[in-house]
């Protein structure tokens, strides 16, 4: 990177909390991410991570000459005692720049980060969103579904009644209120939680999965719910989000 642009982003860095995307597969940073937010972590000393080993790598990646031994970093996860997560923000108060990063996509959208994020807005700290890949925009964009109503809704319960109910709800959502609905499930059970939607789903229904987006797997096919029974899949662990529609 140029003289120029480097000394032309540390003008530009303030003293914010930057929320910094991470890639969402293995595949070329510069493929997904924008070059100024690659450059832009080399000059920040301070990083909340939602996992310490993997955000080193990622720091090793935008910059391979980054002396990660000079960095603090403070581990964010469903671990960290809320009065841990309220010391973080200390040198962002003392006027350093501070980096959030998440495991993949997007930081504070179905994320942890969103708790320290909160404590930011509350002290009146300043955000700084960065553009990045997210799944669940990508997945809707290319679902073909309704992108002006929708809902993120995680992981479905693991109780097999409770599963049921909230696929009724879903159901309800998306026949009455024309709602994209929009869930994941722990990778190793896609397969499983597939064959449960083609089985328990109304027939007028529509899957679109979405697997490793941004990957050399990359798969985003919308088919209504039945269809899918009749079609060889394996997504057995890998990355991949269920939309549901009309």
């Amino acid at each position: 990177m140029s003289t120029f642009v480097n000394y032309f982003l540390k003008i530009l860095i303030e003293t914010a909390l930057y929320l910094i995307p991470v890639q969402l597969s293995e595949c070329d940073l510069t493929s997904v991410l924008p070059a100024q937010n690659i450059a832009l972590v080399s000059e920040l000393r301070h990083f909340i991570v939602e996992n310490v080993r993997s955000a080193r790598r990622f720091l090793k990646k935008c910059d391979r000459n980054i002396d990660i031994d000079s960095l603090t970093f403070y581990e964010l996860n469903r671990h960290t005692s809320p009065e841990a997560v309220a010391t973080y923000l200390a040198p962002l108060e003392k006027g350093e720049a501070m980096g959030v990063i998440s495991e993949a996509g997007c930081p504070a959208v179905a994320d942890p980060g969103a708790d320290v994020v909160a404590i930011a807005q509350r002290k009146g700290l300043k955000v700084k969103p960065l553009v990045g890949p997210s799944s669940i925009l990508m997945g809707l964009m290319g679902s073909g579904f309704n992108g002006q109503s929708f809902a993120f809704l995680g992981y479905l319960p693991i109780d097999a009644a409770a599963r049921t109910r909230m696929l009724e709800t879903m159901t309800h959502r998306i026949l009455h209120e024309n709602q994209t609905q929009i869930f994941i499930e722990t990778p190793y059970r896609n397969n499983a939680l597939l064959a449960e939607l083609t089985k328990k789903l109304p027939a007028q229904l529509k899957l679109c999965i979405a697997s490793d987006i941004t990957g050399s797997r990359e798969h985003i096919v919308t088919r209504g719910v039945k269809e899918w029974a009749k079609v060889k899949t394996d997504f057995n662990k890998i990355p991949t989000l269920f939309l549901l529609y009309k």
